[in-house]
């Protein structure tokens, strides 16, 4: 089960560094890097432009901590999937936990899934940076589980399975507004995110054993 953290009471330099984020992540988000200013950022933050610089450096390092600060480091996410005592279900069941996980901030989710999708379509090089740093790290771990389970190396069809049940919770992520405009009644409870979970772990799951099955006649 996702637990939602806790915030903690936050400094008046903390606040103000995250009325920044907030405010730079919906604006990058709407209208994009280069036609967005740091004085608007700083003018719908209520805060001093010279607060950019103080927290962030410049306007590419706030673009950045706009796109990052809200998600957990790689490690994090792994631990919730790749534990050797972890059964198949269990590991599945980490593995969309983490990858929903981010959704249920609210309105910080949202604007940062948008903010991404503006920087997979406008790239600044963070997007890049991710899918090196972790992305693909996240990718090979689950890798790995998969083919522990199946008892097989990591392998082509391996890869190509990681990518079949990371799709199923990446349609969640992007494509809500299409569950909403075609099923809301799939989103629209209060713990409906946390009852996609289970579900795509047993889709998932039989798509591992559908693989394994696959295999197994193959070796006979």
């Amino acid at each position: 089960m996702i637990e939602k953290p806790l915030r903690k009471s936050r400094s008046d330099g903390e606040q103000s560094r995250e009325r920044l984020l907030l405010a730079a992540m919906k604006l990058f988000a709407e209208q994009g890097f280069a036609r967005t200013s740091t004085r608007e950022i700083a003018l719908a933050a209520g805060a001093n432009v010279a607060a950019i610089s103080y927290y962030f450096g410049d306007k590419a390092g706030l673009y950045k901590a706009a796109l990052t600060d809200f998600l957990p480091p790689p490690q994090k996410n792994i631990e919730m999937f790749d534990q050797p005592h972890f059964t198949l279900r269990e590991a599945l069941e980490g593995y969309y936990a983490q990858l929903l996980g981010p959704l249920l901030e609210g309105e910080e989710a949202e604007l940062c899934m948008r903010l991404w999708l503006r920087e997979v379509l406008e790239p600044r090089g963070v997007w890049a940076e991710e899918l090196n740093n972790g992305i693909r790290a996240e990718h090979m771990a689950f890798a790995g589980v998969l083919a522990r389970h199946l008892g097989v190396p990591v392998d082509d069809e391996v890869h190509r399975l990681v990518h079949a049940c990371a799709s199923l919770g990446v349609h969640i992520m992007i494509g809500a507004d299409v569950i909403v405009a075609l099923t809301p009644q799939l989103l629209a409870a209060p713990d409906a995110l946390r009852d996609w979970i289970p579900k795509l772990a047993g889709y998932a799951e039989a798509i591992v054993l559908a693989e394994q099955e696959k295999r197994q006649k193959g070796a006979a």
